[in-house]
């Protein structure tokens, strides 16, 4: 019996307006009202997730950062994961030298070191997960966003990395060549760093801790809560989702998703822009019980 659903944000709940709509919200409320607790799990960190799902009636559990951070419905922090502090100067430092634009995303909030590059990349981001999206309405799009989110602009990283209490969570890197772009820092960088490196979307790559995944963490929180793996749902549509739709009893893929999670999932539903995270729960509550899985 369904007991939990876990669900991205990016290309997944939210549509080309970057609102969860008002049929994903209906849908919610019913597995809510069925007993069935709806979590987001999300790259985002909490400040930039929490008012997209402002709406909801009862409020959800974050996963954040790829699973660097779990909060509860309360907002209690229930996981903290940062990356190993002794590699990110040899990440800044090959990020930089190849010319990449990149984010900090730390427990003091996230950092950037250029406004019109943010804009410039997130448009990009808005665009390629919604292809309908002009790129003049996806910077419009992609400024209101800043003013939703608790963003730092600075000069250089330096002046808050020598703060021994900064912890970096995730370090956010775009290009708009794709991903063919990233394979120098997927070939330098990986497990025997400690380090897991995803992506979102075509135009960047995720790089957090290699205990922070969103598949670890959703295991984590469901044993927290007692549920079997077998009771879980999860609903993603790019590579950053993997992890989660393999731990999860109940896999499934946006019809917008990439290729390769479309191959992984038990149920692929409709896209994003059609409320395909309403079909899916309404598909997951009429679904029998599941055997118990092993994971």
């Amino acid at each position: 019996m369904l007991k939990m659903i876990a669900s991205d944000m990016d290309g997944t709940l939210l549509n080309d307006k970057m609102t969860v709509s008002p049929g994903n919200i209906a849908a919610i409320q019913e597995a809510n009202q069925a007993g069935i607790e709806f979590v987001v799990a999300t790259g985002r960190g909490l400040t930039e997730a929490q008012p997209l799902v402002s709406d909801l009636t009862v409020k959800p559990a974050f996963i954040t950062l790829n699973g660097a951070r779990v909060f509860s419905e309360t907002g209690e922090l229930l996981v903290d994961l940062p990356i190993p502090r002794a590699l990110i100067g040899r990440l800044r430092k090959d990020l930089e030298a190849q010319g990449y634009y990149y984010e900090l995303v730390t427990n003091r909030g996230i950092f950037s070191q250029s406004k019109v590059r943010r804009i410039q990349n997130v448009a990009d981001l808005l665009t390629s997960l919604n292809p309908d999206t002009s790129f003049k309405i996806a910077v419009v799009l992609a400024s209101a966003r800043l003013e939703l989110m608790d963003i730092h602009y600075i000069d250089t990283f330096d002046s808050l990395l020598v703060d021994p209490t900064v912890e970096v969570l995730k370090m956010l890197v775009f290009d708009g060549r794709g991903q063919s772009a990233f394979a120098p820092i997927r070939d330098a960088y990986g497990e025997k760093d400690g380090l897991v490196i995803t992506s979102s979307s075509p135009n960047n790559i995720e790089i957090n801790s290699i205990e922070a995944q969103k598949g670890l963490a959703l295991a984590r929180l469901a044993r927290m809560r007692g549920y079997d793996l077998a009771d879980v749902m999860a609903i993603g549509d790019n590579l950053n989702d993997r992890s989660m739709i393999e731990t999860a009893g109940i896999g499934v893929a946006m019809g917008n998703a990439i290729p390769e999670i479309r191959q992984i999932a038990q149920y692929i539903t409709t896209t994003n822009i059609k409320d395909g995270v309403a079909q899916a729960i309404r598909w997951g509550m009429a679904q029998p019980a599941q055997p118990t899985a092993e994971h």
